[in-house]
């Protein structure tokens, strides 16, 4: 890439919802599928439709991102968080689904993130523990978090605030 790149990363974007601006300037937006679901899902009581639209600036995976090293001075990392899904369910089709081998995908997707952080920068990792534990996604990337909050109805999702120290 010979353009110089925004000051920050959404590894894996999906349909921006956890965004403010879903277009914010400062941001590369980045997922491994485009995708648009219209009335993926319709309230029997409402009438009311949920959709989604997965539509990146750069198609790629977390796991292999297309960047140089110390790329970015923040990095949000929010990936799928489910395994105990349908094929066609709503969820999947907004989240993404973890595979089978999710431990070494979630420890490669956040040492790839790492990775194109420059030093001394931030990332911001998104978990809910509907299916699997935040202590067990912690041991999967193998680096505790300074600090976190757990939020949401049931406090099953957490932010967890990472650094990557500068070496010296």
């Amino acid at each position: 890439m010979n353009k110089q790149l925004p000051k920050i990363l959404d590894a894996t974007c999906g349909g921006r919802s956890i965004w403010f601006n879903k277009n914010n300037s400062n941001c590369l937006y980045v997922d491994k599928r485009i995708e648009n679901h219209t009335k993926i899902w319709q309230s029997k009581v409402t009438g009311k439709e949920r959709f989604i639209d997965v539509k990146p600036d750069i198609v790629a995976d977390f796991t292999d991102l297309p960047f140089p090293d110390n790329s970015f001075y923040l990095v949000v990392f929010d990936p799928p968080h489910l395994i105990k899904l349908g094929e066609n369910a709503w969820l999947k089709k907004k989240y993404g689904k973890l595979p089978e081998n999710w431990k070494t995908l979630i420890h490669d997707g956040f040492s790839e993130c790492m990775r194109v952080l420059k030093p001394n920068g931030t990332l911001i990792f998104k978990w809910n523990e509907t299916d699997i534990p935040v202590k067990d996604i912690i041991d999967a990337c193998g680096t505790e978090p300074l600090f976190g909050h757990k939020s949401g109805k049931q406090s099953k999702t957490h932010w967890l605030c990472f650094m990557k120290i500068r070496e010296t």
